[in-house]
């Protein structure tokens, strides 16, 4: 039997975890149909300056069927260059989320560059149960990104 707490975070987590699945219009990236991802902010400045950026309008790519913003021209190019390098892993979802069978989107405030790749997750709480166990969570997430977006972008093509 749960502890009462033990029960309360998982009925709090459930809870979390009830979102409607985005339209992908054909893309992997999260809402990449509704505007600039990562809700504007620049993928590569997360690298750089080692926090989220806003970008501007005036510096703008498409890549992986989604429009992208930066900061900069230097960062606009850089992501041009090498997109899968700077944009975050599942393709802006929250990575506990992920990690979990699930989808939620990811927050740019809620971020962490491990082994050289952006994972962003939904919340604080979310952030912080990734972070317990970092590695486990990236195998998990990653087991099953390919084959969950290849099933979901099949049902809305």
């Amino acid at each position: 039997m749960l502890p009462q707490f033990a029960r309360r975070l998982l009925v709090l987590f459930a809870s979390l975890f009830i979102f409607s699945l985005p339209a992908f219009a054909g893309s992997p990236i999260y809402g990449a149909k509704d505007g600039p991802e990562i809700e504007g902010y620049d993928a590569v400045a997360y690298f750089t300056e080692g926090k989220p950026v806003e970008g501007k309008a005036e510096f703008v790519t498409e890549w992986n069927g989604a429009k992208w913003q930066f900061a900069t021209a230097e960062n606009r190019d850089k992501f041009q260059t090498e997109p899968e390098k700077y944009a975050p892993q599942y393709g802006g979802h929250c990575a506990f989320a992920m990690a979990n069978d699930s989808f939620a989107e990811g927050d740019p405030h809620r971020w962490k560059i491990e082994d050289g790749k952006l994972y962003l997750n939904a919340n604080k709480i979310a952030h912080w149960l990734w972070q317990k166990d970092i590695p486990g969570k990236i195998k998990n997430a990653d087991a099953y990104w390919p084959a969950k977006m290849k099933k979901k972008i099949e049902e809305k093509s």
